[in-house]
């Protein structure tokens, strides 16, 4: 960074910031404010490095010219904060530091003062790699936020939110924000739901999302918004999951699928570009819901490796091997995952693997090496020479590969092979931390079925409009009815997802219906939406995009946490405000709320 921010930052209690000062310094007056990142005693000379939010700057305290300030500076521990003030000078023949922007610069300090002492931090803030555990990190996250990396990241996140607006007002959309307070309709996961003190009884909600005000919008003729919403959704918590989160709402009315994707395309080039410095390909890969699965078991494949799935029901049957042919009685399937230069893993690490697929429900796996031009294992002698060569080619492999083969119903084959597949990567470093793989995934189906019920339910929403080749099997057939519906995927991580939305209020109520709504039901829940349709609906459709996971992966971190202020620990709660908490009687019966 260049002095040219001087002007911009300097305020009366500093003239610069901590990464501001360089050779074209020296000999200048100036006076730096920050925290005591680490302090060295060095017998004579002390040194500090003063850390703000932009960077670090030696300061230097030397008996001989500022006897008085070295003096009081031995006083000066870690994390006081402080007003420095002297002169600009080189650093002294080798002590260069060429990792730090200021790196060739130091401060001979004439005169400091403390703005306030601190404790002894229960972590280094010094040290990026942390090992304090989750929960004295969060109880103290207010100290966790001055390390360097949190500080990148929040820095990042805000480069990606301002770049989006900006492509976004190129492109004439209108930023419009919705309503937090709002009301409580079926969408998935439950609702926060907040009390009314005016209408005794009654209840907010907070927003799943804001679905329905942005198709009010398109019905109000906002033909392009977008918004930046703060969403809420009262679900468990999974590593990647907040119960508040962060996301790009997008809407447009007049369009088809390949309109949305289009202009995503083009904002991911925009945002890649001005955050990353990186020209991304446009357009994206693309693959069915049912290719997905196929190949990958997943939703949501990662393409920086190959490793696809290949599926060997028919070689099975016709073989001998009565422990796989069992599953496929029972409506079960095989799926073989052929690995190049697998056969080095021993016997062991092959059963490392079954330990780690059985925690996805899968019983166990056989396997195969390929060796000598022939395929051996134990299980070989189930199979005559015809189903060797049909395995060996169907699967591609080559000498030094390995065969794993999983067998059981079509759902615990797929996520337990997905998640190996994924483990296998990272174990034999396929993965290319700085390759960047887009996958638009569409023709999902428009209902699966309820695993508590059994009923329909909707696979996104029940306002995505299903594909026209296969409204005519509404009644019939609702399982086999494709949605106008499509995902992102970026690295293996489903980044976003949106569809064209349904703009008929007779196609509306009978989605509604196949999800077994009453008419009263209806009329109650979503009345105020379907009589919005009654009166001149445009076809719109849009996409919801994930800012906390989107920001996670720009900044190549493992967790949303990272990117998020304050998060909230895995059972929902805020360590370090102690919250959720009880709240006054008073304020309940204000309420009309009695708790037990």
């Amino acid at each position: 960074m260049t002095t040219d921010i001087k002007p911009l930052l300097a305020t009366s209690l500093r003239t610069h910031t901590c990464d501001n000062l360089r050779k074209s310094n020296i000999g200048e007056t100036v006076t730096l404010s920050g925290w005591v990142h680490r302090r060295r005693d060095h017998g004579g000379l002390i040194f500090i490095d003063l850390r703000d939010r932009y960077g670090l700057t030696q300061l230097v305290f030397d008996p001989k010219t500022h006897p008085k300030t070295h003096h009081i500076a031995q006083e000066i521990r870690s994390e006081w904060t402080l007003q420095a003030t002297g002169k600009v000078r080189a650093r002294a023949e080798g002590m260069t530091n060429t990792k730090l922007e200021t790196g060739e610069i130091e401060i001979e300090v004439s005169s400091f003062q403390p703005y306030s002492m601190a404790k002894t931090p229960p972590f280094s803030i010094c040290d990026e790699n942390i090992e304090a555990n989750d929960d004295i990190r969060s109880t103290y996250r207010f100290l966790d936020l001055r390390r360097g990396n949190l500080i990148a990241n929040q820095t990042m996140r805000f480069k990606t939110t301002t770049a989006i607006r900006e492509f976004f007002t190129q492109k004439d959309f209108l930023e419009i924000e919705t309503p937090i307070l709002t009301k409580s309709t079926p969408e998935g996961a439950r609702d926060y739901v907040v009390p009314s003190r005016i209408h005794p009884g009654t209840f907010y909600a907070l927003p799943q999302s804001p679905q329905l005000f942005k198709q009010l919008l398109m019905i109000g003729g906002f033909d392009r918004y977008y918004q930046i919403a703060r969403c809420f959704r009262d679900e468990d918590l999974r590593a990647d999951r907040q119960p508040e989160f962060t996301q790009l709402d997008l809407e447009m009315s007049f369009v088809q699928e390949e309109d949305v994707i289009r202009i995503m395309e083009e904002m991911f080039s925009f945002v890649f570009k001005k955050c990353l410095n990186l020209d991304i390909q446009i357009p994206f890969k693309r693959m069915t819901h049912s290719q997905c699965m196929e190949y990958y078991g997943s939703d949501r494949p990662d393409l920086r490796y190959d490793l696809q799935l290949v599926r060997v029901d028919e070689i099975i049957k016709r073989s001998s091997f009565s422990a796989l042919k069992e599953q496929i009685g029972k409506g079960g399937i095989v799926k073989a995952l052929p690995i190049p230069n697998g056969a080095k893993f021993s016997r062991k690490e092959i059963d490392e693997f079954t330990t780690f697929v059985g925690k996805f429900g899968l019983n166990g796996l056989a396997w195969m090496k390929m060796s000598n031009d022939k395929l051996t294992s134990s299980i070989v002698k189930f199979f005559d020479d015809d189903l060797q060569k049909e395995l060996i080619a169907n699967t591609n492999v080559n000498e030094g590969d390995l065969i794993l083969f999983a067998a059981a119903s079509e759902a615990t084959v797929n996520q337990a092979l997905d998640h190996l597949r994924r483990h296998i990567a990272e174990k034999m470093d396929l993965i290319d931390e700085n390759r960047w793989e887009f996958l638009w995934v569409y023709d999902f189906p428009l209902f699966e079925t309820d695993k508590d019920t059994g009923k329909p339910t909707s696979v996104h929403h029940p306002f995505t409009m299903p594909n026209e080749k296969d409204i005519s099997s509404l009644d019939s057939e609702p399982l086999k009815v494709r949605a106008k519906a499509y995902d992102i995927v970026l690295n293996g991580f489903e980044i976003g997802g949106g569809s064209i939305r349904i703009h008929r209020e007779d196609l509306q109520r009978k989605v509604f219906e196949i999800l077994d709504l009453s008419s009263d039901q209806i009329d109650q829940k979503f009345g105020f939406f379907i009589r919005a349709l009654q009166y001149g609906t445009p076809p719109h459709g849009g996409i919801a995009l994930g800012i906390d996971r989107l920001v996670m992966l720009l900044c190549k971190t493992n967790s949303i946490k990272d990117v998020i202020c304050f998060p909230k620990t895995q059972r929902a709660s805020d360590i370090m405000m102690d919250c959720p908490s009880a709240i006054a009687q008073n304020q309940l019966d204000e309420l009309n709320i009695m708790t037990k």
